[in-house]
C-alpha cells in the first residue's frame, strides 16, 4: 500500500515534538570532527525539518525522498521562509524524487545525512547494501555519511507497547503494530483522524497509512559500510556524540569516505 500521500499533509503536525534539533547537532558535531560540508544531500528529506534549516545555516542541500507530497509539503514550507525565494534562484536548495536506493547528482556532494530512521524502511538486505554504494558513489573523497537506525530491540519494544493512541483537538490516530520476528519487520497501521477546519463544524477525515520497517544488526551495517569501501566507521547511541551504542534504542553511524 502506498504511503505518505494524504499523510504528508499531516506528518509535521504527528511529528511536531520529534528532536529535529538533537538530529541537528548531532550532524555539526560530526561535521566539525571531519569537516564542515558547503554541499550536502538529505536521503529521505521528508518535509524539509532538517533541510530547511541547513540551507537556512548558509550550506547548500538537495533533498531526496521517494514521496511527491512530502517534497510539495517541503517546497511549500521553503517558500514561506524569509530568504525562500532567493535560496531557490541562489541555488541553495534542491528538491529531488528519487528511490534512496538510487540516488543520483549530477556532482559529488561533501555529506550525506539520513535522519529519523529512514534506512529501516529499506526491507531487504540487497536494498541497505545498495544504498551504502550508491552513497559512497555519490559522495566525494573525504566525505561523510551520517545516518541513523532503530536498534532491533526498538522494534520488539514497539510490539510490546502498542497499541498507541492520541487524541488531540486537531488530530487523533489508534496506532497498532505488527511484528515478524524471524525478519525483526514491523508493519505499523494507524487509523488518523483530521480536522478539516476549512469545513467548519466537527468534521473530520478519517485514512488508513501502513509503514513498513526492518532492523538490521549492527554489526552486519557496519561490516557492509567497510565493504561498500567507507574507510571510517562508528557507531554511537542516542545522540550522544562519542558514547558508546550499548543499550541505545536509536543508533547513529558515521562513515567516512
Amino acid at each position: 500500500m502506498t504511503s505518505y500521500q494524504k499523510f504528508a499533509y499531516v506528518y509535521d503536525e504527528l511529528m511536531a515534538d520529534m528532536p529535529y534539533s538533537d538530529w541537528l547537532s548531532f550532524a555539526h558535531t560530526a561535521w566539525e570532527h571531519y569537516g564542515k560540508p558547503e554541499t550536502v544531500v538529505d536521503l529521505g528529506c521528508g518535509t524539509g525539518s532538517m533541510t530547511i534549516p541547513l540551507v537556512n545555516s548558509g550550506l547548500t542541500v538537495t533533498g531526496i525522498d521517494l514521496s511527491s507530497d512530502m517534497l510539495s509539503v517541503a517546497r511549500q514550507r521553503m517558500e514561506t521562509t524569509p530568504q525562500g525565494a532567493r535560496l531557490y534562484q541562489d541555488g541553495r536548495v534542491n528538491w529531488v524524487q528519487q528511490n534512496m536506493t538510487e540516488w543520483e547528482l549530477p556532482e559529488p556532494v561533501d555529506s550525506v545525512i539520513s535522519f529519523c530512521d529512514c534506512i529501516n524502511y529499506l526491507l531487504e538486505e540487497e536494498e541497505v547494501v545498495q544504498t551504502f554504494r550508491r552513497t559512497y558513489e555519490g559522495l566525494k573523497p573525504g566525505g561523510t555519511f551520517l545516518f541513523d537506525v532503530h536498534h532491533p530491540n526498538t522494534l520488539r519494544q514497539y510490539d510490546e507497547e502498542q497499541p498507541f493512541i492520541l487524541d488531540e483537538s486537531s488530530i487523533s490516530y489508534i496506532w497498532t503494530c505488527e511484528f515478524d520476528d524471524e525478519r525483526c519487520e514491523i508493519e505499523h497501521h494507524l487509523t488518523i483522524f483530521a480536522h478539516e477546519a476549512e469545513l467548519g463544524g466537527d468534521l473530520y477525515r478519517r485514512f488508513e497509512e501502513y509503514h513498513t520497517q526492518r532492523a538490521y544488526d549492527p554489526a552486519w551495517v557496519e561490516r557492509e559500510l567497510l565493504q561498500c569501501g567507507f574507510r571510517e566507521v562508528h557507531c554511537y547511541g542516542d545522540f550522544k556524540w562519542g558514547e558508546s551504542a550499548e543499550g541505545a534504542a536509536r543508533l547513529f553511524y558515521v562513515a567516512v569516505k
